[in-house]
């Protein structure tokens, strides 16, 4: 019989010879495979005298097992290998800080609007939404603006351009939310008018509104925040108890000084212009115009179909991006609009 011994040190000599897993077990049919020359030995035990063939099968299982342990060793051994191999060759430098995944945030000025809504949503008022592709009626006629008025310039407002480069008939984006207000009461009326009593309005209509300015305080597209009540007896102190009561409330503030001054416009008759002075921090003493307010015109009432000797209401307009400089102390609104996610992520 073959020396048992040698073929286990050929084995081994031949395993560590090769670093291919397929070479590998190509060499493992040399010995293991159905004519290797272990498999062959355990053949020739039939021509074995009896009294040899057990010594003789234990001497070659021992073989075996010593061989199949050697093949297995070197499997693991070149599988160890490969896995080094690939861990260097994609190393990571852990010395290198790592990348951290930021969270995203809600956008400071739509914090402050939905503060607005919150607020005045406590007190009664609903929120109401239109388009900012309007039509002039609605933007200027429905709200007592004359042909002539500057507004109406192509200096101040964004018109929209027909397919053959003129000026499209009367359509523009919305210089504020105050056509919401003329619509809103069109459809109030349409609803409610064959009643003996109209029902009161009570809403408020956030969004966004353009026109031709922009500057640190400005931007061509910025966000407007208009009320709306109108009902029976409706009069200059509901809209003051209501201003005073939302400022305070949103600044978080009673010692708040809110001031209404003498102004003018088209939509509203009396008309005030809205200013706070705070009583504390680097603002205090300091008066700060922040909105623009006064009774509905009974004009526009009278084109919503709404009868001015019986109803009055009042209207007021905040920027809530203005409101938004004041509460988080930022100086210029342009920052609000450049995506710039140094600034962005303070308030995420």
């Amino acid at each position: 019989m073959e020396n048992l011994d040698q073929i286990v040190g050929e084995a081994r000599s031949a395993f560590a010879a090769t670093s291919d897993p397929d070479v590998l077990e190509q060499v493992k049919a040399r010995f293991l495979g159905k004519s290797g020359r272990i498999t062959e030995l355990l053949k020739g035990m039939g021509k074995l005298p009896p009294e040899e063939k057990k010594s003789a099968g234990a001497a070659i299982n021992r073989v075996k097992e010593a061989v199949e342990a050697a093949l297995n060793e070197r499997r693991e051994d070149i599988r160890k290998a490969a896995l080094e191999a690939r861990l260097a060759e994609e190393a990571l430098d852990v010395t290198l800080p790592g990348r951290a995944e930021y969270r995203g945030g809600v956008h400071p000025v739509t914090r402050t609007l939905e503060r607005i809504e919150a607020l005045f949503r406590s007190i009664g008022f609903d929120v109401a939404d239109g388009p900012e592709i309007e039509e002039d009626f609605f933007n200027f006629t429905a709200l007592n603006t004359p042909e002539d008025h500057p507004a109406r310039s192509m200096h101040d407002t964004f018109y929209l351009l027909n397919p053959d480069g003129n000026v499209a008939d009367r359509v523009l984006l919305r210089t504020h939310t105050s056509p919401i207000q003329a619509r809103y009461m069109q459809a109030h009326v349409a609803r409610y008018g064959q009643l003996e009593k109209i029902p009161e309005i009570r809403i408020i209509a956030p969004g966004r509104v353009y026109r031709v300015d922009s500057d640190a305080t400005h931007s061509p597209m910025f966000h407007q925040v208009e009320g709306l009540w109108v009902g029976e007896g409706v009069s200059f102190a509901d809209l003051k108890g209501v201003i005073a009561d939302f400022l305070k409330s949103f600044f978080e503030s009673d010692d708040l000084k809110v001031r209404f001054r003498p102004s003018f416009f088209p939509f509203t008759e009396p008309s005030a212009e809205i200013d706070v002075a705070f009583m504390s921090g680097k603002l205090e003493g300091r008066w700060l115009e922040i909105a623009g307010c006064g009774m509905v015109h009974p004009n526009v009432l009278r084109i919503a179909g709404i009868d001015p000797e019986r109803y009055t209401g009042f209207a007021f307009g905040f920027g809530p991006d203005r409101l938004t400089m004041l509460r988080y102390g930022v100086n210029d609104l342009r920052l609000f609009f450049e995506g710039d996610l140094r600034f962005l992520r303070q308030f995420a």
